[in-house]
């Protein structure tokens, strides 16, 4: 305040050029002209009236637009912005620009990229991966499992959950499983297609021997069947890196989920192997709605409400033909894409009748959260 008053004083009652006062004051010249233009505007003499011997007065009378931000201003409905960025090609420019045209009055570019960043920037500081709708499905296994008992031997079996989460709704399907063997583990990929109602672009899954026969951080090198899978549904299979749990952290944080949800709440809870068609324990189904109806983290919907906004329009139809295994002379497994018994001889092999993957009404019990 004390430059402004000399500024005053030099231009108004010496009549001194504004370079000359700029280097008087030690301001820059585009400082001395916007307060010249404003004495100009508030049309003052020196010596100033009485009444501006109050530093606050002069600063209101030469500045009434600064210091005093509109707070009337429609604010935009940051959750449902954070979810439009979410899908494909939908930008911050877009998404102001339609922000504008429905309030005129709104704020200007800057200020909501600024305050949009202030409304996400809330959560921890790490590397936030951005999840495109339709774009990638994470998969894995359990470390933990179900105790299942076998009500005819008494024999107490283990059974790992397949996890399945989608990158953009976090919508997970959960199905407990025997074992990790192949035909359990493309089998799981398709009941997953199947419940999710699409399929997505890419799928990542883990290095396990079951979808990767040899793990590399460039050039992984994909089981024979998983592959054929990949290229039946016409998905890319881009496995995480060894040791990088973050490139799969989607999975990752379902899998202690379903831990949580699904295999501490049934610890007390004896679970009785289920034969074909038969209703599944009521215990997985209690445990199965609570995973369903766990909230996103600092989202104001649920995740089927989620996904009804984001996976619905953008995952891929499944395809019709049916996808199972054929077990050849050598005891390898093929793939089937088709309904036929038999299917056509290939590489000069013999193939027998079609040895079906387990689906849902052979397969162990399913929970889908």
């Amino acid at each position: 305040m004390r430059a402004l008053r000399e500024v005053l004083r030099l231009f108004l009652e010496k009549k001194a050029a504004q370079r000359a006062i700029a280097r008087s004051c030690c301001i820059s010249p585009s400082t001395v002209n916007s307060y010249v233009g404003r004495a100009k505007v508030a049309r003052l003499s020196w010596p100033l009236p009485p009444e501006l011997d109050d530093d606050e007065t002069l600063s209101r009378l030469l500045f009434p637009d600064e210091n005093h931000p509109r707070n009337d201003r429609p604010e935009p409905d940051w959750a449902r912005m954070h979810l439009e960025l979410k899908k494909k090609h939908v930008t911050k420019q877009l998404l102001w620009e339609e922000y504008k045209s429905e309030q005129p009055e709104g704020y200007q570019y800057s200020q909501f990229c600024e305050r949009y960043g202030r409304c996400v920037g809330r959560v921890n500081v790490v590397m936030r991966q951005e999840h495109r709708v339709g774009e990638k499905l994470f998969v894995d296994f359990s470390g933990d499992g179900i105790d299942i008992i076998d009500p005819s031997s008494g024999e107490v079996t283990v059974a790992k959950l397949f996890v399945a989460v989608l990158g953009a709704s976090n919508y997970t399907y959960v199905e407990p499983v025997l074992n990790e063997a192949l035909p359990t583990w493309l089998a799981a990929h398709v009941n997953a297609f199947e419940f999710f109602g699409g399929v997505t672009e890419i799928v990542v899954p883990d290095n396990l021997r079951s979808g990767v026969t040899k793990a590399n951080r460039y050039e992984p090198t994909l089981n024979a069947s998983y592959a054929e899978l990949a290229q039946h549904f016409d998905v890319a299979v881009i496995p995480a890196r060894v040791r990088k749990p973050k490139d799969k952290a989607k999975v990752e944080q379902g899998v202690l989920l379903a831990e949580r949800w699904i295999i501490a709440a049934l610890r007390h809870v004896p679970v009785v192997f289920v034969r074909q068609r038969e209703p599944v324990d009521e215990g997985l189904v209690a445990s199965d709605e609570r995973v369903a109806d766990r909230s996103v983290h600092q989202s104001a919907s649920s995740l089927q409400r989620r996904v009804v906004e984001l996976r619905a329009p953008l995952l891929d139809v499944v395809s019709d033909d049916a996808f199972g295994f054929r077990r050849d002379e050598e005891g390898g497994f093929g793939a089937s894409r088709t309904r036929r018994a038999r299917d056509t001889p290939r590489r000069g092999r013999t193939t027998p009748a079609t040895v079906r993957a387990p689906r849902r009404e052979s397969h162990f019990p399913i929970i889908a959260s």
